[in-house]
């Protein structure tokens, strides 16, 4: 049986701590494969706000492809994928994706989940928000896309930084139908 393939990317908005929350809590799941894409950008952020190599991040991808790999298997609809989150996501690469400008792995990628009607959740890092941020937000919602910004929530009682950060990777999850014990849900 195929398992479940899901394409994670990572592009140069700060908290890249989101990329990783997200990939500790897939790679904990058996039947799910990640697909992961590090932008120069990331690799960059990782370095300078978590301290670490980006090969740390690497390591909790199944398949890991380069950002100016257009002919990786994840650039063809003929791939079969569940989707695709970005998280974080920079305005760069939310701007790039809104326009159909895929000119990397990351935003190729994106446009063949859009194409395909695959489920896409871009996680933008920024505040506060500009028009043209909130006008390509726009653009990728009317796609198909779902905005998914990492709001904090206190309803389940975080008590710590990385409870914040798997509320987020929770929610993200939740996105694409996957069952998880993240955080404790509204009862």
């Amino acid at each position: 049986m195929t398992p479940r393939r899901l394409i994670v990317a990572m592009s140069g908005s700060s908290a890249p701590q989101l990329g990783r929350a997200v990939l500790q809590a897939l790679h904990r799941i058996d039947d799910i494969e990640t697909h992961l894409i590090l932008s120069e950008g990331a690799r960059q952020t990782i370095k300078l706000e978590m301290n670490i190599d980006p090969s740390e991040i690497e390591a909790l991808g199944d398949v890991v492809y380069r950002a100016d790999d257009l002919a990786a298997s994840v650039s063809s609809g003929s791939f079969l994928t569940m989707g695709m989150v970005i998280v974080p996501c920079s305005m760069r690469t939310l701007a790039a994706v809104a326009s159909g400008h895929a000119s990397d792995l990351i935003t190729r990628a994106a446009d063949v989940c859009l194409k395909e009607r695959r489920r896409l959740v871009l996680v933008p890092r920024e505040t506060p928000l500009n028009l043209i941020h909130i006008r390509n937000m726009e653009t990728v919602t009317l796609a198909g896309a779902t905005v998914l910004p990492p709001v904090p929530a206190f309803y389940h009682g975080p008590e710590t930084i990385d409870d914040l950060l798997d509320h987020t990777a929770g929610k993200v999850l939740d996105q694409f139908g996957i069952e998880h014990d993240l955080y404790r849900r509204w009862s």
